[in-house]
């Protein structure tokens, strides 16, 4: 234990020498100095001690009450833009340089002939950076809890859910981060591959909600088309069976075209009711085209979920979070106006804001529809294969 403590010293000496530490610690203030800075009343939006208006929308306390203003800033702001961004990457240049500054300048050999084992000094080391995000995150959590508190006259323990969530997010990046820098020895090097892995997951992300967009977009379409045919072919059927008795009543009344056509017989063939209505034809068509690439939509967006499976899902973490966070903050509306704007939405065609808003609710079904224990299970077991293998590297390299 008292090895440990040592090094938990050391760590922490080192990290405070780089003024990195505290340089974020000010950018954090900043942040919920901004935030705390906004205000809103019966005459609209306050900046200090500016009265800004309410932009000649009505926006004031009567429409968003100070509650629901500072909870919605915390959830899409500081979590969304923040904690999983910025303050992310400023935590990555923090420690990113820990492990190869470590092995490189001559105190890995000090400290490798103390009686501690060399895995528990490398998961000692990776300890120490989740404690600085853990810090960092916790500052930036309990300052925004007061100002939900003080100026929001809500006091939500729920806000303190991101401390866990945002350092286990950090988690999976990070664990990428020391085992690179094992391998590199190098900061810069262990750093931007770090950032480029963290890009990968993000097109990985990306290329799902397009697979499912596009997978809901065309089974969306079937569903339109079956039901337009369906209608269609009713209305046809009922002119069809119409004009077959308006012609039997003349053909019994001596009046009828000896020219016309022959009467049908039975119910009214798919030519009959086609000939009815072309615009049946073409939906046919449309709709078999449909049907067809269905199975190449589900098996795409299949391989794309396995793929997922595999590697750390950040985005479906700080997701987990902001979620959670709007059902404990009672945020209203938010399910269905930001329910994960999908952005992952390319293309609405000619979609209707109808078929729009069906589209985003089936994609955000499918999104919440995965578990839990899917998410953060198997990101969990990505890091735990990464740090098995850094702490292998560790162990027997040769320092």
């Amino acid at each position: 234990m008292t090895q440990t403590l040592a090094l938990l010293q050391d760590s922490y000496r080192q990290l405070n020498s780089q003024k990195l530490f505290w340089l974020t610690l000010f950018l954090s203030g900043l942040v919920v100095a901004g935030f705390a800075s906004i205000g809103i009343d019966k005459n609209g939006i306050s900046l200090l001690w500016f009265e800004v208006g309410d932009f000649g929308a009505g926006i004031n306390s009567d429409l968003i009450p100070p509650d629901q203003l500072y909870k919605r800033i915390f959830a899409n702001f500081g979590i969304s833009f923040w904690l999983a961004w910025l303050a992310t990457i400023l935590a990555l240049v923090s420690t990113a340089g820990m492990i190869p500054q470590f092995i490189a300048s001559g105190a890995i050999e000090l400290t490798l002939s103390k009686p501690i084992g060399r895995v528990r000094l490398f998961l000692t080391k990776f300890g120490v950076g989740l404690l600085f995000t853990t810090l960092q995150v916790a500052i930036f959590t309990t300052a925004c809890f007061l100002v939900i508190g003080f100026r929001g006259k809500s006091w939500e323990p729920g806000v303190f859910l991101a401390i866990p969530l945002v350092v286990l997010f950090y988690s999976y990046l990070y664990s990428v981060c020391v085992l690179l820098g094992l391998i590199t020895r190098s900061t810069i090097a262990s750093l931007l591959l770090t950032l480029l892995f963290w890009l990968f997951l993000f097109g990985l992300n990306a290329t799902d909600g397009i697979m499912l967009q596009l997978r809901e977009v065309n089974a969306m379409r079937i569903e339109q088309l079956t039901t337009r045919i369906e209608r269609l072919e009713a209305v046809a059927i009922k002119g069809i069976t119409e004009d077959r008795a308006r012609a039997r009543r003349e053909a019994a009344e001596g009046i009828r075209d000896a020219e016309a056509p022959p009467l049908g017989e039975g119910e009214p063939t798919r030519e009959e009711i086609e000939q009815r209505d072309s615009r049946i034809a073409k939906m046919r068509t449309d709709l078999a085209k449909a049907k067809e690439r269905a199975p190449q939509w589900q098996f795409w967006t299949r391989v794309v979920v396995a793929a997922k499976t595999v590697f750390p899902k950040t985005s479906e973490t700080v997701s987990l979070l902001e979620r959670r966070l709007l059902k404990d903050l009672n945020l209203k509306g938010d399910d269905e106006e930001t329910a994960r704007d999908p952005g992952n939405v390319i293309s609405m065609g000619n979609m209707s804001r109808a078929d729009q808003r069906q589209l985003t609710q089936r994609i955000e079904k499918v999104i919440k529809s995965r578990s839990v224990a899917w998410v953060i299970g198997t990101s969990i077991g990505f890091e735990l294969v990464v740090l098995g293998i850094a702490s292998w590297v560790f162990a027997r390299r040769d320092f």
